[in-house]
């Protein structure tokens, strides 16, 4: 069973921003994650982005819970800040020399109900893990990261070597072809980017498909893994962009 299903290949997935889907793009790839309301007038300003609007968002992302004020400047809410930091997990990956090891998670835990199901499922996707059959994740152990202590009440771990050949599978587990094939595709929207708003737009579509990719071993990838040439596109474009708008 394959879990990181991405888009079809050659679809990259674009939509146009919101006010507040440009804030959060700012916020998230900021550290701190905070910003003074001036500075966010101008930034959002190179996006298309009034600063009218931008106040109306503002107020509405707070309601909700996505922002803390302090008097006038704007941070992550802490449940956004979890989201950063899975974004810059994505973007700056910590892994390790492979030794052949395999991370084995068995869901131990019976009688819960569909949603708590689908949050486990959605969890173990995040730390990167794929289910072979319902209830066994795994994956190469070359990510240097502890898995969560409350996983524990659920589930138990261990580390495994299993009878079937590496790369068979990761055939099993990962659409590896579905997933290099989108990211060409984001590749090459990168190069077609003039104007400031389309560059947002187009990173937030490429921070979404890393979150998405299973960072597997070198050993166990194509030769031709786009992985890498679109970590350094967007790390290019985050300074780039810091310079631009004076942040």
């Amino acid at each position: 069973m394959r879990i990181n299903v991405t888009e079809q290949p050659g679809a990259t997935g674009l939509r146009p921003l919101s006010a507040r889907s440009v804030v959060l793009s700012l916020l998230l790839g900021a550290h701190p994650p905070e910003l003074a309301v001036k500075d966010l007038v101008r930034a959002v300003t190179a996006f298309g982005v009034g600063a009218s609007t931008l106040r109306a968002a503002l107020s509405r992302m707070v309601a909700a819970g996505d922002l803390v004020r302090t008097d006038a400047v704007y941070r992550l809410s802490d449940r956004l800040l979890a989201r950063q930091h899975r974004q810059d997990e994505s973007v700056r990956p910590r892994t390790r020399a492979w030794n052949g090891d395999w991370e084995m998670v068995v869901i131990t835990a019976t009688g819960r109900g569909a949603a708590e199901r689908a949050e486990l499922r959605a969890r173990l996707a995040a730390l990167r893990l794929a289910e072979l059959r319902e209830g066994v994740w795994l994956r190469p152990a070359n990510l240097s990261r502890p898995l969560p202590a409350e996983l524990a009440r659920v589930a138990q771990s261990c580390t495994a070597r299993p009878d079937t050949p590496g790369p068979e599978l990761v055939a099993l587990l990962w659409p590896l072809d579905a997933w290099s094939a989108h990211a060409h595709a984001l590749l090459a929207r990168v190069a077609e980017v003039r104007r400031p708003a389309d560059g947002l737009t187009v990173f937030a579509a490429v921070v979404r498909h890393l979150l998405a990719d299973p960072v597997l071993p070198p050993e166990l990838l194509p030769a031709d893994w786009p992985a890498p040439a679109l970590r350094t596109a967007y790390a290019d474009y985050r300074t780039g962009i810091a310079v631009a708008i004076g942040l």
